[in-house]
């Protein structure tokens, strides 16, 4: 007679234990927080079944795994999607972390690229948004990417290929390539980037 092995559950997988992740939240995405709790709260409880929970002392977000969570990686997709938020992603946009395997949220400073200060600084983020946001928004509609710029901090949610692009975009920015420059380079990858596909 041949045994048959029901398959473990991913509660059985972590050896029975709870896990648990805190993510801090920065004191000008409170209020941000508070008015999006709903949108945040109901996919990560109801789709990926972790209890989700506002500390108010620690000023903390606090997830927790239960019995019944389907996936051992629901509780690292919940963290990076409300970590994502809190950076200044839109929801619409940080809820693909939830849903799709490949996506990362990447970070870096200006001073990383080059270090600028005063006026220069300023330059160099004016030329990274754009009269009007056009150049992030090209630059985020040819690589398929998120890009946040929240002062000298430039953040991009995207897949590890196409945030690899918008990166090198936004450095060459901050070198100072002009604009067009760096719109002729996005249109040829882009056009690479079709053919592949």
């Amino acid at each position: 007679m041949k045994v048959k092995f029901e398959p473990l559950s991913a509660h059985e997988m972590q050896g029975g234990k709870v896990q648990f992740r805190r993510i801090a939240v920065p004191s000008h995405r409170y209020t941000p927080l508070k008015k999006h709790w709903l949108e945040i709260y109901t996919p990560v409880v109801e789709q990926m079944k972790i209890d989700l929970r506002m500390n108010l002392k620690t000023r903390k977000v606090e997830l927790k795994t239960k019995r019944d969570t389907p996936d051992t990686s629901a509780l690292q997709k919940s963290a990076d999607f409300i970590h994502a938020f809190l950076l200044g992603f839109d929801i619409a946009d940080a809820i693909a972390l939830l849903r799709l395997d490949d996506l990362y949220v990447d970070s870096f400073e200006v001073k990383d690229v080059k270090s600028l200060k005063g006026d220069h600084l300023s330059r160099a983020i004016g030329r990274l948004s754009g009269k009007g946001g056009k150049t992030k928004f090209a630059i985020e509609n040819s690589t398929r990417t998120r890009i946040v710029i929240a002062d000298s901090r430039i953040h991009i949610l995207g897949a590890f290929a196409n945030i690899r692009i918008a990166r090198d975009a936004l450095c060459s920015l901050i070198l100072g390539s002009p604009a067009g420059k760096v719109y002729s380079r996005l249109r040829t990858i882009g056009n690479r980037l079709a053919e592949r596909s």
